[in-house]
């Protein structure tokens, strides 16, 4: 099944691409997600457990099970002031 995933702040940065198609197994998961992620943008190891995802517009836990069409945000953790 084929996933888009959206990369934003310093997660766009590192990957260098703000969104890209990925390929996932029926049943995968967040988790699983994140291992195809880690394996072809190793420098984003450092902040996976500081990232949420949200599918579709809604924030899910990394054990949420995925699904043909999804659309996955990577969203690091907002700063300000």
């Amino acid at each position: 099944m084929k996933i888009q995933v959206r990369f934003f702040a310093i997660c766009r940065d590192i990957t260098g691409v703000d969104h890209t198609t990925v390929a996932l197994p029926e049943g995968a998961t967040g988790e699983t997600l994140w291992m195809h992620l880690l394996e072809r943008f190793p420098a984003l190891a450092p902040y996976r457990t500081q990232c949420r995802l949200a599918v579709n517009e809604t924030y899910v836990a990394n054990t949420a099970t995925l699904h043909a069409g999804d659309e996955v945000a990577i969203i690091p953790p907002v700063s300000g002031g």
